[in-house]
Order: C-alpha cells, then sequence, then structure tokens
C-alpha cells in the first residue's frame, strides 16, 4: 500500500503525458512534412522519458532524453539534406502499405496490452543501499565496455559512410546535373527558385 501513496498529482501527470505521448506519435504518421515528424516522435519519446522518471527510474528517463534529443535532431538534418520533401512544400503521405501498417499496429497493441494486464511480474526489490546509476556505470565501463566502444564505433563508421555515398547526390538529384526543387503543383515552376536567376544567367552569358 506504501507504493500506492504518491499523491494525486503523479496520477494526473502520468495521464497527461501518456497522452502527449501517443496523440504526438500519431502526429507523426499525419504530418505531410518528414522534418516535423521526426519533431514529433521527438516530443513522444520525451514524454515517454518523463514516465520513466516518475516510476523512479531516473536514470533511464534521462538517458532517453539525450538519446532521443540527438538521434531525433540528426535524422531531421538527414532528412533536410537527402529527401525531395523535407520540409512539406509538396503534400506526401508518411503510411506506406496501410492496411498491412493498421493491422500490425492493432495486433501489436493487443499483444502488448494482454502482456501488461495479465503477466506476472516479478516482485524481487533491491535493496535500499544499491545505488543503480554506479552498478550500471560498472557494468558498462568494466566486461561490457569493448561491447559499446565497438557499437559506438560502428555507428559513427557507418554514418561517415552514408555521407560520403550520398555526397554527390543533392537534395533534388545529381548537384552536378543542374537539379531543381520539385514544383508546389504538378508541372510548375522550381519551388524556391528566384524568378530572376533564369535571367541573370543569361545577362551574365552576354556580358
Amino acid at each position: 500500500m506504501e507504493s500506492m501513496n504518491h499523491g494525486i498529482g503523479v496520477d494526473i501527470a502520468f495521464l497527461l503525458l501518456a497522452t502527449l505521448a501517443v496523440v504526438t506519435a500519431w502526429r507523426v504518421f499525419r504530418t505531410d512534412s518528414m522534418v516535423r515528424a521526426s519533431f514529433f516522435l521527438l516530443v513522444s519519446f520525451i514524454a515517454v522519458g518523463v514516465i520513466m522518471i516518475l516510476l523512479a527510474a531516473e536514470y533511464l528517463g534521462v538517458a532517453m532524453f539525450f538519446m532521443m534529443a540527438v538521434e531525433m535532431t540528426v535524422m531531421a538534418l538527414f532528412m533536410v539534406m537527402f529527401m525531395m520533401n523535407p520540409a512539406g512544400l509538396n503534400p506526401m503521405n508518411m503510411v506506406h502499405q496501410e492496411r498491412i501498417s493498421i493491422g500490425a499496429g492493432v495486433v501489436s497493441f493487443l499483444v502488448l496490452s494482454a502482456m501488461a494486464l495479465l503477466a506476472v511480474f516479478p516482485d524481487r526489490p533491491v535493496s535500499a543501499g544499491l545505488d543503480p546509476v554506479r552498478s550500471l556505470g560498472n557494468e558498462m565501463l568494466g566486461d561490457s565496455m569493448l561491447i559499446f566502444e565497438s557499437a559506438g564505433l560502428v555507428l559513427l563508421t557507418t554514418m561517415i559512410g552514408v555521407v560520403v555515398l550520398s555526397s554527390h547526390r543533392g537534395r533534388y538529384g545529381a548537384a552536378t546535373e543542374g537539379s531543381l526543387p520539385p514544383g508546389l503543383e504538378p508541372g510548375g515552376d522550381p519551388a524556391g527558385k528566384p524568378e530572376d536567376d533564369e535571367d541573370g544567367g543569361h545577362h551574365h552569358h552576354h556580358h
């Protein structure tokens, strides 16, 4: 019974954060901008991180903040660099194979809900004097340090390789072939192109 005496404020915060996490996760698939989708996903993960802090998992919550903030920001930058429609200038559908996606989402929700309601979780409280952050640090910097360092090096190498292999292409095609952004309407003028660019280029050639 002592674990239930946390006050009504915690319950209200949990409900608000859970609602925020679900709504922003839903908005990821409803927005027509991949950059906005990245930041909606970031907000959803931050809400989950705060819920972890409410559950007395402070280290996991703060780690979620740092990890997701960096990951979603890098993903948004990659969207701007390499995607055709990073800012939502042209409407696009963020959901592919819609029926399969809906089916997979419903099945996953039912399975996870059944696990949360029906599973018998272990009840093995740790001693009051145990420092979870110190224990996790000893594990990461002890026997498992080589694994974490190797994974970090592989991820960094992969990011560098992706940039190198993609650098010859711009956001709208091969940069060496004078590629242009798509129009806001089918067959329309390229989006964001100044009207006097073409004239200015002709004047330059005439001189």
